[in-house]
């Protein structure tokens, strides 16, 4: 089984929340074939305060202006994957950091002016990952991408994902994020979302910023063939292994109600 795992920066933070991730990473890959793809925006935030920029977001996306994607690229494409190979490597794991960048991974286009450096990924080709896999590497992904005219892009980490799971096949998608699941109105984390109910969501406002663009993301993953996505928290014990044998983690995302 194909299976894409996507870790939120902030899971990456704490030195020991990254290795224990990382021990339970090398599980999930002596079993199956897996593909990481990370976040870092707490990472770039830190990093631009201590220079005196101010982070500036619309509809969850940051605004990257040539300050800010040198900043994502020395963090999330550098410190932040580093670490997180070299956790990796410590649980036993020989992984391989990359971003869409390398070897035209994932190409992305300008997502709208007003964002400056910021894409949305167009295509990801994934033989570069079979390749890795059939060497027994474990690709791991920053979200960074680029495109054919040399431009370097701020491309958020669930749309990454969702790029990545499709382009490359993958049977499985996990959001593991630093909160329990999706919540509706009432902040009660919900179960299951099929269609309408993620539509309702979204329409309603109950959910936005950072949840707004990983639940738009996982739609546009299930529009495009994937069964099912799960949005879960990172920071439950054993996680990756309690999800793929089928535990009530998190919400549960289909496009077709589940059948009671």
């Amino acid at each position: 089984m194909k299976v894409l795992i996507k870790l939120g920066g902030t899971l990456l933070d704490e030195p020991a929340r990254q290795s224990d991730l990382a021990r339970q990473l090398a599980g999930v890959a002596a079993r199956h074939e897996l593909v990481v793809v990370h976040g870092g925006g707490k990472q770039v935030t830190r990093f631009l305060e201590e220079r005196g920029i101010q982070s500036r977001f619309v509809s969850g996306l940051r605004v990257s202006d040539e300050a800010v994607i040198d900043a994502v690229t020395k963090v999330v494409a550098g410190t932040v994957n580093k670490h997180l190979v070299s956790a990796l490597a410590a649980a036993g794991v020989p992984a391989v950091g990359l971003s869409g960048i390398d070897g035209s991974l994932t190409l992305a286009d300008r997502l709208h002016p007003e964002l400056g450096f910021v894409g949305r990924p167009a295509r990801t080709d994934g033989r570069l990952l079979d390749v890795l896999l059939g060497g027994d590497y474990l690709p791991v992904i920053a979200c960074v991408a680029g495109d054919t005219s040399g431009n370097i892009y701020n491309v958020n980490a669930d749309q990454m994902a969702v790029s990545c799971a499709l382009g490359w096949g993958a049977n499985r998608l996990l959001f593991l994020t630093d909160v329990p699941g999706v919540k509706d109105a009432s902040g009660v984390v919900v179960s299951h979302l099929d269609h309408k109910a993620m539509e309702e969501l979204i329409r309603s406002g109950a959910v936005h910023g950072g949840m707004l663009a990983k639940l738009e993301s996982a739609r546009s993953a299930l529009q495009n063939g994937l069964a099912e996505v799960v949005i879960a928290s990172g920071q439950e014990r054993d996680v990756c292994a309690r999800l793929l044998n089928g535990e009530l983690l998190g919400t549960r995302l289909a496009l077709e109600p589940v059948a009671q």
